[in-house]
């Protein structure tokens, strides 16, 4: 079911990590293998340690979970999340922490950390309430019930559900459209998007004429102008 081990976890960090410094990857498909998108996480790949002392679990989450999620809503590239099967705790943060969800008809999220008498982390109790209010996130996070992908839709966890079979199809294809894009222009889009929520107006608007000021320095965002003015399709290169 695709539990993430602790080598697992450090890798798509720094895949991460690298699709934000090359200019040649333009997007990024998270997705899996099997029956399961992810079961959550698997800590018995973790390094070896000594006696727990005070401080060890807070210090565990925030260079694990809370890095690992950090690392998705950080990256610079649109990141689609395609999700085959069952995504749990962690996994499930994973898939909602991704820029656009596309999910199999067989998709199903769960918040199990209730179940295992935990609290959530690896960002559930930031991601889920911006996504679908504090309510609906209670509900989510206090039962731990499955939700299958169309009432996931409903709540607003998902873009878009699929046939199973079409899945890897589908997400090409948003990929390769994004891929076409501005890709500075979609990376500060999505920094203003996601900082607009912990952000008061003044901040945000400030924020975005950051942006567009920076982002006209781009060759991407000239070559938008200049195929207006000429009125010819852009040919965007990502710089």
């Amino acid at each position: 079911m695709n539990a993430v081990t602790w080598d697992q976890r450090e890798r798509i960090i720094a895949l991460l990590a690298d699709a934000s410094a090359d200019p040649d990857v333009r997007a990024v498909v998270v997705t899996a293998t099997g029956r399961g998108f992810c079961a959550g996480a698997d800590l018995r790949g973790a390094p070896a340690t000594g006696e727990r002392v005070a401080g060890d679990v807070a210090r565990m989450i925030r260079l694990g979970a809370q890095r690992f999620i950090g690392a998705v809503l950080d990256c610079e590239k649109p990141v689609i999340a395609a999700v085959n099967g069952t995504a749990a705790g962690i996994g499930a943060h994973l898939a909602l922490a991704c820029d656009l969800v596309i999910a199999a008809d067989s998709a199903r999220f769960i918040e199990v950390f209730v179940r295992r008498g935990l609290v959530p982390d690896g960002g559930g109790a930031y991601l889920l309430p911006r996504l679908i209010g504090p309510q609906r996130a209670k509900e989510l996070l206090f039962f731990g019930d499955a939700v299958g992908a169309a009432d996931a839709k409903d709540l607003g966890l998902v873009n878009r559900i699929v046939p199973a079979a079409d899945l890897e199809k589908t997400a090409r294809e948003w990929a390769e459209r994004l891929a076409q894009g501005p890709t500075r222009a979609l990376a500060l889009t999505k920094q203003l998007v996601n900082a607009s929520l912990d952000s008061d107006r003044t901040t945000a608007f400030a924020a975005e004429a950051a942006a567009q000021e920076l982002n006209m320095t781009t060759r991407d965002a000239q070559e938008g102008v200049a195929s207006f003015v000429e009125r010819r399709e852009a040919r965007y290169e990502g710089r």
